[in-house]
C-alpha cells in the first residue's frame, strides 16, 4: 500500500505537544515506567502512566462517594480503583467467555459487569494489586483488553444479528473481525507488562506483539500507528442501510454495507463522526460522519489504514480537545481530506453508492436465524449485570449460560442476544428470568427498551451529574404518563449522560439528556431512531425533578400535532425545537394552573 510521507515541519515550527503526546513519545511503545509502578506498593500510577494505561484497556478511577465517607475531618484520600474494558469485536463471544467475565466481576471487581454502548465488557472496582491477575484471566479466556481504550482503534462495532438467510451479516461480521485484527496495536509492551510469567519470565501471546522489517532492514514495531499512535481515540463500525443498529454515523470511520441478492457489493465509507464536546470550549462540537466514497470488500483494510494514517499524520497533537478525526476534517475541508486519503490509499475513491440508512433494529425479542435455529434479544437495562435484592439478573444469566450454552452477542444498546437456540428454549428462559425477579424483553416497556445511560457517578472522573443510577427511576415516572397519552408502543430513543462527552450517544437521539452540573441537565430534541441526524438544544439547566414533567409536555405536543406515522424526532425537527418549546411551556403553565385550582 502506498504510504505518503508525513507533513514537513520545516515551514513552521511544530506546536507544543500535549502532555499525553509527550508521555507516549517517551514510553517506548506504551510501556513507560509501568513495570516498576505496577509493583511499587502505591494505590495508583503516575500521571504519565495513567494515560498509557488507557491503551492497555484500563482507566484509573476514584470513587468520590467512598472518598467523602472516609474524611473524618481530615484531608480526604482518593479511593483508587480501576475500570477495565475487554474488547469484543462486533459483540461476539461464547457462553463460557461471558460466564468467566461474570466470575471475574465477583472475584476481582465490584460484583457486577457492564455491557457497553460499543459492544464491549467493563469491570469496575479492580485494585492495582490485582490488575495483572485480571489481565491474565482475560487472556486465559481467549480475549484481550489491548486497545479497548486509548489513542488507538477501539472496539470495532458491527451489527450483531446472527442472520444466516443470505450471508450478508456473516460476511460483514467477518470483515469487521479482520479489520479489528489488522488495526490492533503490535507493541510488545502489553505482553511484557501483563502476560509475563513472574517465575520464568516467559511471555504468553494470543495475537499482536509482532514486528515488521522496514526498507532499511530495521524493525518497525508499529507500521500503522508509529511511535506516538493516534492524536486521540478512534472508533469504527459496520452497519447495513436497513439496520443502523450500531449508530454508524457517530464513528470516526464507518462502513455501510451495500448488498444485492445476498452479496455485499462494497461499502460506503463514512468519516468524521464523534459526539463528545467540551462545554467550556466553543471550538468543540458533536458531528456525524460524512460520506467519503465507495470501496469493494477487498479494499476495506486498505482504505481504513489510509484514513487512520492521515489522522495519525495530520491530527492535532497539541490540543486534545480538538484532536479527533472530525476536527481534522473540519480543519482540512472534506475535499482536501479525501484527496489526502486517496494519496495514502494509492488510488481514487469511487463516489458513494446512493443507498443510505433507512432502518434500525435493536434485535430484541425472538427471531429466526435462517438456519432452523432462533436467537433471543434480551434487554439489559443500561448494560448493568448485577444481583440486588429480589432482582437477580446475574444469577439468572449464569443459569441460562450454563444450561443452554447459547452463543452470545452484545448489542450497541447494552443488551444481549442469545443465539443458536431451539424454539423450546423460549419457555425455559422465561422461567429462569421470572424465578429471579427479572422481566423478559416482552415485558419491558418500549420506552425503557430504547433508553440508554452512561456510568457517570461515582467513578467516572468526567461526570458532573448522575446517569445510570437515576435513569431507571425517571423511566418509572414517565411510563404511566406515556401510557396516558397512548404512546406506549411508540419507539423513540431516550439517552442520558452524566457529562457532555456523550458515551451513551445523546446527541443523535430523539431525546437527549446531558449532565450540566450536579442534579441539573441539558435537554436535546430532534435527532431520531435512525441515528443519522443531530438533535438541538431544547432547554438548559433543567433540574432532575423537572425532567419527567418536561418530557411529558413534549410528548403531549407530539401526540396533539404529529402527522400520521411521524416519529417523535421527525416531528420535533419538522415543527422546530423552538416551536415545541413554546407549545410545551404553555401546556406546562396551564397544567400548573389546573393543579393550583384543584388544590
Amino acid at each position: 500500500m502506498a504510504d505518503a510521507s508525513r507533513p514537513s515541519d520545516e515551514a513552521t515550527p511544530a506546536p507544543k505537544l500535549s502532555a499525553v503526546e509527550v508521555a507516549k513519545e517517551a514510553s517506548n511503545y506504551l510501556l513507560g515506567d509501568m513495570p516498576q509502578e505496577l509493583v511499587d506498593g502505591m494505590a495508583g500510577f503516575s500521571k504519565a502512566s495513567v494515560q498509557l494505561l488507557k491503551n492497555h484497556g484500563t482507566y484509573q478511577q476514584d470513587d468520590r462517594e467512598t472518598r467523602k465517607k472516609s474524611t473524618d475531618g481530615k484531608k480526604s484520600e482518593r479511593q483508587i480503583s480501576f475500570m477495565i474494558r475487554t474488547c469484543v469485536p462486533g459483540g461476539k463471544l461464547t457462553a463460557e467467555q461471558l460466564l468467566s467475565a461474570i466470575d471475574m466481576g465477583d472475584e476481582l471487581g465490584n460484583g457486577t459487569i457492564r455491557l457497553t454502548t460499543r459492544q464491549a465488557i467493563q469491570h469496575h472496582g479492580v485494585v492495582k494489586g490485582e490488575l495483572k491477575d485480571f489481565m491474565q484471566q482475560v487472556h486465559a479466556n481467549q480475549m484481550t483488553t489491548l486497545a479497548a481504550c486509548g489513542d488507538v482503534e477501539r472496539n470495532i462495532m458491527c451489527c450483531p444479528a446472527p442472520l444466516h438467510g443470505n450471508g450478508v451479516h456473516s460476511e460483514m461480521q467477518a470483515k469487521a473481525d479482520e479489520l479489528a485484527r489488522h488495526l490492533a496495536p503490535r507493541t510488545r509492551a502489553y505482553y511484557e507488562l501483563w502476560l509475563t510469567d513472574p517465575e520464568t519470565g516467559e511471555k504468553s501471546r494470543v495475537a499482536g506483539g509482532s514486528e515488521e522489517i522496514g526498507p532499511d532492514g530495521s524493525a518497525v514495531v508499529e507500521p500503522i500507528y508509529g511511535r506516538t499512535y493516534l492524536p486521540r481515540k478512534f472508533k469504527t463500525g459496520f452497519a447495513l442501510p436497513e439496520d443502523n443498529c450500531i449508530d454508524v454515523y457517530t464513528n470516526d470511520l464507518g462502513f455501510l454495507a451495500i448488498h444485492e441478492s445476498g452479496r455485499i457489493l462494497g461499502y460506503n465509507v463514512l468519516t468524521g463522526g464523534g459526539l463528545g464536546v467540551t462545554p467550556s470550549a466553543a471550538k468543540t462540537f458533536p458531528a456525524l460522519a460524512k460520506r467519503l466514497g465507495f470501496v469493494p470488500p477487498e479494499d476495506v483494510l486498505a482504505i481504513a489504514e489510509a484514513v487512520v494514517k492521515v489522522q495519525r499524520d495530520f491530527g492535532n497533537r497539541s490540543d486534545r480537545k480538538v484532536a479527533r478525526l472530525k476536527y481534522t476534517i473540519h480543519t482540512m475541508g472534506l475535499d482536501a481530506f479525501r484527496a489526502k486519503v486517496e494519496e495514502y490509499f494509492g488510488k481514487p475513491l469511487a463516489p458513494c453508492h446512493p443507498a443510505d440508512v433507512h432502518g434500525f433494529d435493536d434485535h430484541i425479542g425472538w427471531h429466526e436465524q435462517g438456519d432452523g435455529k432462533f436467537f433471543y434479544g434480551f434487554n439489559v437495562e443500561n448494560g448493568r449485570v448485577h444481583d440486588t435484592g429480589d432482582f437477580r439478573l446475574k444469577t439468572a444469566l449464569r443459569l441460562i449460560l450454563q444450561n443452554l450454552r447459547p452463543g452470545v452477542r452484545i448489542t450497541s444498546h447494552q443488551s444481549l442476544l442469545f443465539t443458536d437456540l431451539a424454539i423450546t428454549d423460549r419457555e425455559r428462559i422465561a422461567e429462569i428470568l421470572h424465578a429471579h425477579g427479572v422481566k423478559t424483553s416482552e415485558e419491558v416497556s418500549t420506552l425503557r427498551r430504547w433508553s440508554m445511560a452512561c456510568v457517570a457517578l461515582p467513578t467516572c472522573s468526567l461526570a458532573v451529574a448522575e446517569s445510570e443510577r437515576v435513569l431507571p427511576g425517571l423511566i418509572d415516572s414517565l411510563e404511566p404518563e406515556v401510557a396516558k397519552l397512548g404512546l406506549s408502543q411508540e419507539a423513540f430513543t431516550l439517552r442520558m449522560t452524566g457529562c457532555p462527552n456523550a458515551c451513551a450517544r445523546p446527541y443523535n437521539s430523539d431525546i437527549g439528556i446531558v449532565g450540566r452540573t450536579a442534579g441539573k441537565y441539558t435537554m436535546f430534541l430532534g435527532g431520531r431512531l435512525l441515528g443519522d441526524r443531530l438533535n438541538e438544544q431544547y432547554k438548559d439547566i433543567v433540574p432532575f425533578e423537572d425532567l419527567c414533567r418536561e418530557i411529558t409536555a413534549v410528548l403531549t405536543c407530539y401526540k396533539t400535532e404529529r402527522q400520521q406515522a411521524e416519529t417523535l424526532g421527525d416531528f420535533c425537527h419538522r415543527k422546530g425545537v423552538a416551536n415545541v418549546r413554546t407549545w410545551a411551556d404553555e401546556w406546562l403553565a396551564g397544567a400548573r394552573g389546573r393543579e393550583t385550582t384543584a388544590s
